[in-house]
């Protein structure tokens, strides 16, 4: 997998990228967890996830937030982060300009990322958060939510509560136009760690395929 320097907000930042053959084939970004507690774009969840979109025919491309790794910058909370991310998806659409689905897929702070992307930028179609952290993130920017999407969560987790989840996917369900799938994997804690992963990936997988033949928002 060829490895990507491209250019972010505050310097370079390093990415894999994964394309496909085909010309029009549909594009994702991954986002990982948080920089000051070990995340980078070679966390387990982000790895699987993102060789989960490559095999269903996307052009894939995870990235390492600014700080981490060879990318340039110093953690910004966030705000920073959220540029990042931006330009991620600039840079991959840069190279994909027939794609007709656009997915970001985020893992635990990268899901906080990976909404707030949601209501920048209206071409993306779809999104995957795995372990929302609702009960450390304000989540109400997501008024409407723009897309529809698969929020995904373990009922062991102690770093983000079940019942925030619940709670965060409860108000997504009010709105109007889209729909919020909410599945929750009995016995996995934040990481879906062991046997959980895979049941992580097999439920991203049917959820996002799916999608795919509906060609709904």
């Amino acid at each position: 997998m060829p490895e990507v320097i491209f250019p972010g907000p505050e310097g370079r930042l390093e990415g894999r990228y994964h394309p496909q053959k085909e010309k029009d084939a549909p594009i994702a970004i991954v986002l990982h967890p948080h920089p000051q507690f070990g995340g980078t774009m070679n966390n387990k969840v982000v790895y699987n996830l993102h060789y989960a979109f490559y095999n269903m025919g996307f052009t894939v491309l995870r990235f390492n937030f600014r700080g981490v790794g060879r990318s340039q910058g110093e953690y910004d909370q966030g705000v920073g982060e959220l540029s990042d991310a931006a330009s991620a998806l600039d840079y991959l659409q840069s190279m994909n300009n027939n794609s007709k689905h656009c997915w970001v897929a985020g893992f635990s702070f990268g899901a906080w990322i990976g909404m707030q992307l949601l209501m920048r930028r209206p071409e993306i179609t779809g999104f995957i958060s795995v372990s929302p952290p609702a009960n450390m993130y304000d989540f109400s920017f997501l008024a409407p939510c723009p897309s529809s999407g698969l929020i995904i969560n373990g009922s062991a987790d102690r770093v983000a509560p079940p019942a925030d989840t619940t709670a965060l996917v409860s108000k997504l369900h009010e709105q109007k136009g889209i729909t919020i799938t909410h599945t929750e994997v009995e016995g996995a804690d934040h990481f879906f760690q062991d046997r959980h992963m895979d049941t992580l990936i097999t439920d991203v997988s049917d959820y996002v395929k799916r999608r795919l033949t509906e060609n709904t928002r």
